[in-house]
């Protein structure tokens, strides 16, 4: 049987690491093995290992459990104390196993461990053909993956999606809500795996990651993106129209700008339904004509003969 897996190792962080840490360990290795920029099949499943190590790690109260309880904290019921549950699995690893071994579990009985809180449980429960009789037990969480497109995480969207767990296949509608982020979890409440005998369901959680764009680069809730000019619109200043998730936007160039500067448009980025929203950021890039007519030619040589600029003295 294969060892159970170390979600720290699977984004490559220490245990101590902090949530920006593991924020941007899986954005480095999402923007490395997703399959829209990764094709080797070896890619696909990367990628997965790391967005469920993420959507763990990310969420503090998950990412405690697990601490706790390392690869069981999902079945571990909320109210077992981290300590009896490691004496337990201790005290099963070195019990005889068999047909004949008492109370249930490699010899170990859950109930001499456990005391009042697996005893509670089972008051009045119904028993099963395995020894079980827990009562209404809850549904397991469920976690789905959800690829938008830049447009999409901006003006949020409505999806169709296909969950697979014990019960079989089911397919669920779900509202992306406008400005989710990159590695944001969405939590649907009561969407995730049937309970049992009466418990309630668990709850669905969808994992955003957001589609590499050729236009438009996101971090955070800012949007970055390249605003193509002519040499004179750099050197003398002009306003240009400006394609944005949002709509079209204007945007003034400054006379004397160069290549790489920055022009911040304020709340342009992805919305924030708890606060404010991210900036938009424009970065020239001064285009030069591929081909020059011969009246383009005599100004630019006209120009190149009266003017006194040398882009490469320091300054």
């Amino acid at each position: 049987m294969a060892p159970p897996r170390d979600f720290y190792a699977d984004l490559g962080v220490p245990r101590t690491a902090s949530q920006d840490e593991i924020q941007r360990a899986y954005r480095r290795l999402a923007r490395r093995y997703h399959p829209d920029v990764n094709k080797s099949p070896e890619a696909e499943e990367r990628f997965k290992d790391a967005s469920e190590a993420y959507s763990v790690l990310s969420d503090p109260e998950q990412r405690r459990r697990y601490d706790a309880f390392g690869p069981d904290f999902r079945r571990v019921p909320e109210d077992v104390d981290p300590e009896t549950w490691a004496r337990a699995r201790t005290g099963a690893g070195r019990a005889r196993t068999g047909a004949g071994a008492a109370g249930g579990f490699g010899g170990i009985d859950f109930e001499d461990l456990f005391g009042d809180v697996f005893a509670g449980r089972r008051a009045g429960a119904r028993r099963t053909p395995y020894g079980g009789g827990w009562g209404p037990m809850p549904g397991a969480d469920q976690e789905a993956q959800v690829e938008l497109s830049v447009a999409e995480a901006y003006r949020g969207t409505r999806r169709q999606l296909t969950i697979s767990g014990p019960e079989g296949t089911r397919t669920v509608e779900v509202n992306i809500p406008a400005g989710v982020t990159d590695g944001q979890r969405i939590r649907l409440a009561g969407q995730g795996g049937h309970g049992t005998d009466g418990g309630p369901s668990g709850d669905l959680y969808l994992v955003v990651s957001i589609r590499p764009d050729e236009r438009y680069r996101v971090e955070g809730r800012d949007i970055f993106l390249r605003l193509p000019v002519a040499p004179w619109e750099a050197a003398l200043g002009t306003t240009v129209p400006l394609e944005t998730p949002g709509g079209e936007a204007k945007v003034k160039v400054p006379a004397g700008s160069s290549s790489g500067r920055r022009l911040r448009l304020r709340g342009r980025g992805l919305p924030n339904p708890r606060g404010a929203p991210g900036d938009l950021f424009a970065e020239i890039q001064t285009v030069v004509p591929p081909h020059l007519t011969d009246e383009e030619r005599r100004l630019f040589e006209r120009l190149a003969a009266v003017s006194t600029f040398d882009p490469r003295e320091r300054r």
